[in-house]
């Protein structure tokens, strides 16, 4: 469904007349530019709104110019407030009759779900999405290749994040532990500690409010565990990817896909190991459009990105994958790194998955 029939629908369905974002990876979905400038803020500086007849974005004098050359499709209008006199916030209320929804604090609107709207996909959106995967896992590899065990956990880190930048693409999560670390923690803030033996490297990176994960693996000195433990994250992995499809087709919501997963684990001989680290959710115009939970009724839509994250102690198996009726496509993939064939635990699927790289 066409952005501007999903947002008519909301309108109708909450009797509002119109309906603002704010929030950078929504403001993307509905316009397709940035309106960020502070990265450390939850709301940009322009809001678009939406009245049932046009879209419209509402921001500064300072940002009206830049917005309108080099942000924004042409047609867009774009309404500038003083820089000085006022808040955006404000301005969005000013220029809004009738009852209205904003993703962000307006004084008399109500909070609108964004995310809801962002789901599922639309084919232009998946046609970004293959090209940021491409990009984000040929950049991610390529520095996974170059590591040592004498490579730090920071430098790491730092060449990811500069690889992913010249490929446009923003890395709000860059993880990187070595073997000592990544053994006794899931998230893998990076120190100054060396690789050693080997590691695990996780990353998150966004173009055009598109969001990609993946994890890789590089093995210098593996511990005899490492393969099998890889084997066991993998399966899952594809085990949930299989029950997404499964569960979406029959109507189904985020938590019976968890159930799929806590089966699978305990299937690979890791009972209880889903507790330890959070399993991942959809994805798309968000790292994590919903996070799979025992009691999640988030609703299981296709088309749709999927980013599956699941750890057994010491390893991880994560890509992005574009989950549709006609089959499951990595996302996140080159086409260089070695695979193996996994099948999850239900349904026959098997697919290549991500292997151990040894160095």
């Amino acid at each position: 469904m066409h952005r501007r029939a999903r947002l008519d629908a909301y309108l109708d369905a909450n009797d509002l007349d119109a309906v603002w974002f704010a929030r950078p990876n929504s403001f993307a979905w509905l316009t397709g530019g940035d309106n960020v400038v502070d990265r450390t803020g939850d709301v940009g500086v322009a809001a678009a709104g939406y009245d049932g007849r046009r879209v419209v974005v509402v921001t500064d004098s300072i940002e009206a110019p830049r917005l309108r050359d080099e942000e924004l499709a042409e047609g867009v209008a774009v309404e500038a407030f003083d820089w000085y006199d006022g808040s955006l916030a404000d301005a969005v209320a000013e220029r809004t009759a009738g009852a209205f929804a904003a993703d962000f604090d307006v004084p008399g609107a109500v909070r609108v779900d964004a995310s809801a709207l962002r789901q599922p996909l639309s084919t232009a959106d998946v046609d970004t999405y293959r090209d940021l995967g491409r990009d984000a896992a040929e950049a991610f590899e390529a520095v996974c290749r170059g590591l040592t065990p004498r490579t730090t956990e920071r430098e790491a880190a730092v060449a990811l994040r500069e690889a992913l930048g010249e490929r446009d693409c923003e890395t709000p999560v860059a993880l990187v532990g070595g073997a000592k670390r990544a053994q006794r923690y899931r998230h893998l803030t990076p120190t100054d500690r060396r690789l050693g033996a080997y590691a695990l490297v996780s990353a998150t990176t966004e173009r055009g409010g598109l969001y990609a994960s993946l994890t890789r693996t590089v093995a210098f000195d593996p511990p005899d565990w490492l393969t099998d433990r890889h084997a066991a994250a993998r399966r899952v992995e594809t085990s949930a990817l299989a029950a997404t499809r499964r569960v979406a087709r029959d109507d189904g919501v985020a938590g019976d896909v968890f159930d799929a997963i806590r089966a699978a684990y305990t299937t690979v001989g890791f009972e209880g190991e889903w507790r330890e680290h959070h399993q991942g959710g959809a994805a798309g115009f968000a790292g994590r459009e919903w996070i799979a939970t025992p009691d999640s009724t988030a609703n299981v839509t296709l088309p749709m990105a999927y980013a599956w994250n699941p750890t057994v102690q010491g390893t991880k198996s994560e890509d992005t994958h574009l989950v549709t009726d006609e089959g499951v496509e990595r996302l996140t993939a080159t086409g260089d790194w070695p695979t193996r064939e996994t099948t999850s635990v239900d349904d026959g699927l098997t697919l290549d998955r991500p292997a151990v790289l040894q160095q």
